[in-house]
């Protein structure tokens, strides 16, 4: 599959993402940060779901709106945000502890891809 946004082939599965409109039409993303730039340019009242995929699980699509995500620059992603989205956010704490970087949820990560 292709990115909705950017139009690259889809083949990390650890970064993939997905929105589910209220009709069930899914746009597929290979990374978060495309989803995010997506939704500037989409009437989101009708988006059902916002899916990323688990760092930890990563065949594991989770709900994005719940997740916590990891911004690490060792941690690399297919568009470059060093971005990677976690179910749990005890899981994100690890890898920040190895890794560093800053830990955000929707709504602190939606503000941050807003600057």
């Amino acid at each position: 599959d292709g990115c909705h946004f950017c139009k690259m082939t889809i083949v990390d599965k650890i970064h993939a993402a997905e929105v589910v409109t209220n009709k069930g039409k899914v746009y597929k993303f290979d990374a978060t940060e495309c989803m995010i730039h997506f939704m500037d340019e989409f009437d989101t009242t009708t988006i059902a779901l916002y899916l990323s995929n688990n760092f930890t699980n990563p065949e594991e699509l989770i709900d994005a709106t719940q997740a916590t995500f990891l911004i690490s620059k060792n941690v690399p992603s297919p568009m470059g945000a060093f971005l990677s989205a976690f179910k749990n956010k005890e899981d994100a704490l690890k890898l920040q502890a190895k890794k560093d970087g800053e830990v955000y949820n929707w709504e602190s990560l939606l503000k941050t891809f807003e600057d």
